[in-house]
């Protein structure tokens, strides 16, 4: 009766890995034997792992990421891609979203361009960190919608909340005056303050050409660019190595 007394005290505090985690040593006989600190340490411990695992699930949801199953362990480290394995570790820590600065990672279709800017993503959910990932031209697409239909600021409000804007596809799609004005403008919300990851075809020193209009250009890319960090990708398609 005590058992199930306290049980239903913790679902009432929401307690819900204590919960699991006190039963679990109700009917684990080898618990049993700990001293009541490492029993009661790991309840607690339980509960915290319940709550990150929780918050990483509500952060993943919101991120929308195209390749949620991306994680840092899966990141295939070879020369013929051309990453640098201590340069790349050194950016899974997320120090540089943490410091507002900004990653660019460039190179030719399929070598996985986005499924790398996922795994950062996710860990950067795993470190409590909101994200967004959008392709570009749906993103302008958007917000062309979001003109017409009055809900534009609402939408910057909620990229600019975001401590990590993940741009998929830049330069995939030609930018009209609007979409090159709301780049900017989606740009400017999150310096100083937040990042952008960008990934795209186009090598950095293209992307002025790119953005057209050299006056927003130089805005654009004063804001991103300088003082950012750069991974690129080299090799065969991933996609095409995978069909072999």
């Amino acid at each position: 009766m005590l058992a199930n007394q306290t049980t239903e005290i913790l679902r009432k505090l929401q307690l819900a890995g204590m919960v699991e985690a006190y039963l679990d040593q109700l009917n684990n006989p080898s618990t049993q034997s700990l001293a009541f600190d490492d029993r009661f340490g790991l309840i607690v411990d339980a509960e915290r792992i319940h709550r990150e695992n929780r918050v990483l699930a509500r952060l993943l949801k919101r991120a929308k990421l195209k390749q949620p199953n991306a994680c840092a362990e899966d990141i295939e480290f070879s020369n013929a891609r051309g990453l640098d394995k201590h340069f790349v570790l050194q950016l899974l820590t997320c120090n540089w979203i943490l410091q507002h600065q900004h990653l660019m990672i460039t190179g030719p279709t399929g070598v996985g361009k986005t499924w790398i800017a996922c795994a950062f993503g996710v860990e950067a959910a795993r470190k409590g960190l909101s994200v967004v990932y959008q392709r570009l031209p749906r993103l302008l697409e958007d917000l062309a919608i979001a003109h017409e239909d009055g809900s534009l600021p609402q939408m910057r409000t909620k990229l600019s909340k975001a401590k990590l804007l993940i741009l998929d596809d830049w330069g995939v799609t030609p930018l009209s005056d609007l979409g090159r004005q709301d780049l900017l403008e989606v740009i400017d919300d999150r310096v100083p303050g937040s990042s952008v990851l960008i990934t795209s075809q186009l090598p950095v020193t293209k992307w002025h050409e790119y953005l057209g209009e050299p006056t927003i250009a130089d805005a654009i890319l004063d804001r991103i660019v300088h003082g950012s960090h750069k991974i690129t990708l080299k090799g065969e398609s991933m996609r095409r190595r995978k069909a072999k």
